[in-house]
């Protein structure tokens, strides 16, 4: 089985989601990661902080610089994702579509690069 990340999107200055359906994503989200598990289709997933509260570590002039983050200047972060097994890209596809509806945002599936693939 292949192995495949499912991102999520954080978009900044989205309006806010009302608390009642913020719960019932969260329902929604922790069913299908529990039938991720039933299927033995999960390896990890999580929710992150918002991109404000990262910190950036990079090397410059042989000295490690840190920053507050986000690396990107950008509108759309990361904002929550699952690593998952999956026996090709149209499994993975089909759990994204059941992530979407779910997480009520956007997902991006991306393979992870195999040992094998060197």
């Amino acid at each position: 089985m292949k192995q495949y990340l499912l991102s999520v999107h954080y978009v900044e200055g989205a309006p806010a989601t009302p608390p009642e359906e913020m719960q019932q994503a969260f329902q929604d989200v922790e069913a299908l990661n529990q039938k991720l598990r039933d299927t033995n289709s999960w390896v990890f997933g999580c929710g992150l902080h918002e991109p404000s509260t990262s910190t950036v570590v990079q090397m410059r002039d042989g000295q490690f610089l840190t920053t507050d983050g986000p690396f990107p200047e950008a509108k759309e972060q990361l904002g929550g994702f699952w690593v998952i097994k999956a026996p090709d890209l149209d499994g993975a596809l089909e759990w994204a579509r059941q992530a979407t509806v779910a997480c009520k945002g956007p997902v991006e599936v991306r393979p992870l690069q195999d040992e094998s693939e060197d």
